[in-house]
């Protein structure tokens, strides 16, 4: 896939390129022996990197790959727990304010995770890496523990909407640079390991909530999730190391001169869409099991299942990737989850709940685990950095307003079918933008990308 762009990585082993590229995807200039310098842990634009001397592998390279999982366990995994929480904020806490007011503070917390990638990149690579990630850590503690004393609308969306979802997007995005730095013949696989700690923690939180609410509450079972959160992050934060120093990019933070390439411009496009439609069934899924009959405790599992079904999604997904190219295993995945979210509504019982989840779940791994990488092909790999963040900082705002929306259409409705439509279509749709980035991008529909 994307050839044309991989011309650079004949000169990694050379002390001369013209230009070097890190690993995290910029440029670095090369400099003769003597004068590469890092000078007081700041950046430099003359320092020489090799791609080809990560350790793919090795005890530091894994402890960082399990830092990362534990970062990510902690941060996507409690916001994709968010159903659980929608659930109850109907049942119990705000059960006189409307299911798509409610569903603002997930949108928010989905859409923060993603928004900030832009900035974060760009610190990132400047060496401004771990007294953010630490000083983020602490305050998602705090949160997880004022949310637990929360009592109004307005201080969930701050706490757990805002503040938490902010701190987890500052978080996510330089969590998955770093492990890159460790490996490059490996790093499909380290990627992929490292997205199984989303998957894992998606999982554990609405299991942990289906038992401790009966017995324990509310306040106490979020205080247990802080307790959890506090071991995870620390440790995560203790392990996690960059090997590749700082390096200082020319430009800002938004590069506009990269949508003259309309194939990644129909891309953005395709993102905004994807997540327009494909956080509805996972925010509103719970909701929809306990208004079909299915028990309040099962319904708690039926999430559980969906995210634990999309651990396999993103290592199937990585390993169809590298045979058939990513933007076709995309494609074929979030058709997948269109279909599955079209079926959603119409499931009846317990085990069709099960089969639909659990395929939705499978597909919307594929499309999570592979997006940023077709977004680093489609351009110069030297400003590839900063064109994923773009990408994942403009498909934020279709994150932000998906839930809401189909809660406002379930809510007008009685239920939840035309919001399986809406959101179904929406995802389709997206399908369609992407087999046309893809056709842009190469003019041909057989080759490989």
């Amino acid at each position: 896939m994307f050839e044309k762009y991989r011309s650079a990585e004949a000169l990694k082993g050379t002390d001369f390129a013209p230009e070097a590229l890190s690993s995290d995807g910029y440029k670095t200039r090369a400099a003769p022996p003597g004068h590469q310098e890092i000078l007081n842990g700041r950046p430099s634009e003359r320092a020489v990197i090799h791609l080809g001397d990560a350790p793919d592998g090795g005890l530091t390279a894994w402890l960082v790959v399990v830092a990362a999982n534990l970062l990510l366990f902690s941060t996507f995994g409690l916001s994709n727990a968010w159903g659980v929480f929608q659930a109850y904020y109907e049942e119990n806490l705000l059960r006189h304010t409307s299911p798509s007011t409610i569903a603002w503070i997930g949108s928010t917390q989905y859409a923060l995770i993603y928004l900030p990638a832009l900035a974060t990149g760009r610190l990132f690579d400047l060496g401004y890496f771990k007294i953010p990630c630490f000083t983020c850590s602490c305050v998602i503690v705090v949160c997880t523990f004022l949310i637990a004393e929360c009592t109004q609308y307005w201080q969930f969306f701050l706490v757990q909407g805002l503040v938490f979802g902010m701190c987890c997007g500052i978080i996510v995005g330089p969590a998955l640079v770093v492990v890159s730095h460790w490996f490059h013949k490996k790093r499909g696989l380290a990627l992929s390991l490292t997205a199984i700690g989303a998957s894992c923690g998606s999982t554990v939180f609405p299991v942990t909530a289906q038992k401790l609410i009966p017995l324990i509450g509310f306040k106490w079972t979020v205080r247990v999730f802080g307790f959890i959160l506090i071991a995870t992050l620390g440790v995560g934060n203790i392990l996690l190391k960059r090997r590749l120093p700082p390096v200082n990019v020319h430009g800002g933070l938004f590069n506009l001169k990269v949508f003259r390439n309309m194939a990644y411009s129909i891309y953005c496009i395709s993102g905004i869409m994807v997540f327009w439609g494909l956080y509805t069934e996972l925010t509103y899924i719970s909701v929809s099991a306990i208004a079909i009959g299915v028990s309040k405790d099962f319904s708690f599992y039926i999430l559980a299942i969906a995210n634990a079904s999309s651990t396999f999604g993103r290592v199937t997904s990585g390993l169809m990737a590298d045979k058939v190219g990513a933007l076709n295993t995309m494609a074929a995945f979030t058709a997948a989850a269109g279909i599955a979210t079209f079926a959603w509504p119409f499931a009846r019982n317990e085990t069709q709940l099960i089969v639909i989840s659990s395929i939705y779940g499978f597909s919307t791994g594929g499309y999570v685990s592979l997006f940023t990488i077709v977004a680093v092909e489609m351009g110069k790999i030297e400003d590839a950095g900063r064109r994923v963040g773009m990408f994942m900082s403009i498909s934020a705002f279709g994150a932000i307003a998906g839930p809401p929306i189909s809660g406002a259409i379930s809510t007008a409705s009685g239920g939840f079918v035309e919001a399986g439509y809406y959101a179904g279509s929406i995802i389709m749709c997206a399908v369609v933008l992407l087999l046309w980035a893809r056709y842009l991008h190469l003019e041909s529909l057989q080759e490989k990308c």
